[in-house]
């Protein structure tokens, strides 16, 4: 059952039921305004306007504000159409106190713009249209139809003031209160709108430079996997020397060791080749492997530790709040032995052979995080975000970190790099576990 909060809380800035949600709050804000300036000339001024009426209205006005409220909450959608009656209802509301004070003759007719302004910002223009005819339509109903404003200079002659000078006084003064009530108004949903717009662009800028990315990412795997082809070749060439030459050097001596050495990274380049073709295989298939969050743990520590073996991995895993299997795509592991392999390469700037990998299970997400002891990452490297080839490495070539924020934007995460207390780089990935459901049983 959803929150009946949640509808107060709009999800695009420009939606009908954002403007709605506006509406509501300026209707507050009318009320009070309104009341305190018709106590203030009946009080203080001490004018004889229709003061039970005007109050009438605005009691219409505030109930009717008490009902879009209560309808806000419901988990209905808002309409553009029904948009156009709250402001209709507004504006109606609007020309009955005009028309109690003087029609347009009255200052403060120029809020008839305010409504307009708005629906300018969310509605179509078949409803905008209708907007300004609804404005329209009300200050030509006060410019025909009004009542007059009292009569200020029977009552400006018992206090021995010229009639004309305090009219004036009057008039220009709920012009000055008009206006300022028009500019603040104005400007502030006029500095809103641009603060959207530089937000949508800022997301488009993202977007355009992440769809770069990709494109850079496919066509560096077109060639990879045209290089996988031809590497194949002469890898078997080099694996049967090495076999040739370890039979005739006993594995006692050094150049034995160092031969087993080689024939052991020959071997490696093999199983990475092809699992490079297993890796596309299962990515176009959607294929994907059960495991639960400690074995995937322990399944890339000792990935890492074979590519790795000077490497000090300390491992944290707290894998308490989610002990079910998790769909875990080759990518995945992939994008954490990248982190893991820049994270040695940053340690070894700083001569530290140390790295921390750290897993912990939330109710709702899985937060995975590796720890250098290196200098830390430069400025440039973190505004790229991984969106650009970029790399703080003298002979890198800028892929670990995008390829490893393109696989967890796929699966709908995020990646973020922060300084450590102490020293190094603290690289985060969070994981949400709709993304990484158990396969079916």
């Amino acid at each position: 059952m959803p929150n009946p909060l949640l509808p107060l809380r709009p999800r695009t800035p420009h939606s009908p039921r954002a403007l709605a949600v506006t509406l509501a709050w300026l209707r507050v804000c009318a009320v009070i305004g309104q009341l305190v300036t018709v106590l203030a000339v009946a009080h203080l001024l001490m004018l004889p306007i229709a003061e039970a009426p005007l109050l009438a209205g605005i009691a219409a006005l505030a109930a009717f504000d008490v009902f879009v409220w209560w309808r806000l909450r419901q988990p209905w959608p808002v309409g553009e159409t029904e948009v156009v009656v709250h402001l209709a209802v507004d504006t109606g509301v609007l020309c009955y106190l005009l028309y109690l004070t003087g029609g347009a003759t009255n200052p403060f007719v120029s809020l008839y713009i305010v409504p307009i302004a708005l629906a300018a910002m969310t509605l179509s223009p078949r409803h905008l249209a209708a907007s300004v005819g609804i404005a329209c339509l009300g200050y030509f109903v006060v410019l025909l139809w009004h009542e007059p404003l009292p009569d200020i200079a029977s009552h400006a002659m018992h206090g021995a003031i010229d009639p004309t000078t305090r009219d004036f006084n009057l008039h220009v003064l709920g012009m000055a209160v008009n206006f300022a009530i028009s500019a603040v108004l104005l400007g502030f949903f006029i500095w809103r709108l641009a603060r959207d717009l530089r937000r949508r662009e800022t997301l488009a800028q993202r977007e355009r430079e992440r769809a770069l990315r990709d494109e850079g990412i496919l066509a560096i795997a077109t060639q990879a996997a045209g290089a996988a082809h031809e590497l194949n070749t002469p890898l078997s060439t080099i694996r049967t020397l090495v076999g040739e030459l370890r039979r005739e050097h006993p594995t006692d001596t050094p150049l034995g060791e160092d031969l087993a050495l080689l024939a052991g990274q020959a071997d490696r380049c093999r199983d990475i080749l092809r699992e490079l073709v297993q890796v596309g295989s299962a990515q176009l298939t959607e294929q994907a492997q059960a495991q639960t969050l400690s074995d995937f743990v322990a399944d890339c520590a000792e990935r890492f530790r074979l590519l790795r073996p000077a490497i000090t991995l300390d491992i944290t895993l707290a894998d308490v709040a989610h002990p079910a299997p998790l769909r875990i795509v080759p990518a995945l592991r992939h994008a954490i032995l990248n982190l893991l392999n820049n994270a040695a390469d940053a340690s070894a700037l700083t001569a530290s052979t140390k790295v921390e990998f750290a897993a912990r299970a939330g109710d709702t997400d899985i937060v995975i995080e590796v720890r250098d002891y290196g200098p830390g990452l430069p400025q440039f490297v973190r505004e790229a975000a991984g969106l650009r080839f970029v790399s703080a490495k003298r002979d890198g070539l800028g892929l670990g970190l995008a390829l490893t924020n393109a696989t967890i934007e796929r699966l709908h995460g995020s990646v973020h790099a922060d300084s450590a207390p102490s020293g190094g780089t603290v690289t985060r990935l969070t994981l949400p576990l709709s993304a990484l459901r158990a396969l079916p049983q």
